[in-house]
């Protein structure tokens, strides 16, 4: 599995954005997919994550109410919409995919994608 993130930007205090994850592979639907974030000097963040089936959702509390995760397994795409943005939401993002990933705040992640930047100006 190939992952490809994109959507990342400069965006202004209260804006939004939306990130995607494309994926190639005909086996990405059975993949949980999740997206990281590392901001300078901070370790990477495990921020959100959805399981195969989009059954399953977790938010970290940094974000939750304010970031969606959804996935299309008939485009291979995974989208991250951010609303109510803040500037500590300035990272570099990363998408991954699991298969044993159960829901929880533990991602363990078997493929990466490269990361999207995105900067919040306050």
């Amino acid at each position: 599995v190939q992952l490809q993130a994109s959507g990342g930007g400069l965006v202004q205090a209260g804006g939004s954005l939306r990130l995607s994850c494309a994926a190639s592979g005909h086996t990405f639907r059975t993949y949980a997919v999740g997206w990281f974030r590392q901001a300078p000097g901070n370790e990477r963040e495990f921020v959100t994550g959805v399981n195969w089936s989009g059954s399953r959702i977790y938010y970290a509390d940094s974000v939750k109410g304010r970031f969606t995760i959804s996935r299309d397994n008939a485009k291979n795409t995974v989208y991250l919409q951010m609303n109510s943005l803040k500037p500590e939401d300035t990272a570099v993002y990363y998408c991954a995919a699991s298969l044993s990933w159960y829901g929880n705040n533990w991602f363990p992640s078997d493929y990466w994608g490269q990361g999207t930047l995105v900067t919040v100006s306050s």
